[in-house]
């Protein structure tokens, strides 16, 4: 029988490595371009998109419209297209074990459907059984609790049946807001101790590597 018939995984940096290079390098790029001599650097870019969440710390760092951000992803759009970042090493087999065991992945990210489906396919052999992507409204994206109440009404399932599993604050948000549990994604916050070290103490779990994460879910044989 799983420990969690569901498993709700963020997509950036949780399962691929996608921050520092993809995402991060095209917000330099497009902030060149839309606030020409404005700096980031990764940390600062790191830090906003825990603290405020990505489309926020554009509005209150940068002045972006809502307009100004409408193109921006549309360029990351065209961006990813063409770079496809590396999954975490381990991270493969928790997500094959869970569907082979008969469990549930979904993914609720801030990252488009498109290519959280490319990097599925291309990296597991897999497609999610539902994803809530930067696609949706900004009401329905993360922090808002709206893409797990959709899981659990469609399959029927109770929070408690449901592990979230993220490595960034609006996913806490979200989770706590639903009554579901919380994994910390500790293997890609290894250079931000501070972020790693609040996160660890706010949720109900915390992993150093995708390995301890397949352990705790399918045994100690894992």
């Amino acid at each position: 029988m799983l420990k969690y018939p569901c498993l709700v995984l963020d997509h950036d940096d949780t399962v691929v490595q996608s921050e520092a290079t993809v995402n991060f390098p095209y917000f330099r790029q497009t902030l060149q371009s839309f606030r020409p001599g404005a700096e980031i650097t990764l940390p600062r870019y790191v830090d906003g998109c825990y603290r405020l969440g990505f489309a926020d710390m554009c509005r209150q760092w940068y002045g972006f419209t809502e307009q100004e951000l409408v193109k921006e992803y549309l360029g990351w759009k065209d961006y990813i297209r063409t770079h496809i970042p590396a999954p975490f090493p381990g991270i493969g087999a928790v997500i094959r074990r869970q569907k082979a065991t008969g469990g549930l992945i979904c993914v609720v990210s801030h990252s488009c459907e498109e290519n959280i489906t490319r990097d599925y396919r291309t990296h597991f052999g897999i497609l999610p059984d539902a994803i809530y992507g930067w696609d949706l409204p900004e009401e329905q994206r993360k922090p808002s609790p709206w893409a797990l109440e959709q899981i659990m009404g469609r399959w029927g399932l109770a929070p408690e049946q449901l592990l979230v599993v993220d490595d960034m604050k609006p996913a806490l948000v979200m989770a706590r807001a639903a009554g579901v549990p919380i994994a910390f994604a500790g293997w890609s916050r290894t250079d931000f101790p501070e972020i790693a070290g609040e996160m660890t103490r706010l949720c109900d779990f915390s992993f150093s590597a995708p390995e301890a994460l397949e352990a705790f879910l399918f045994g100690s044989d894992a």
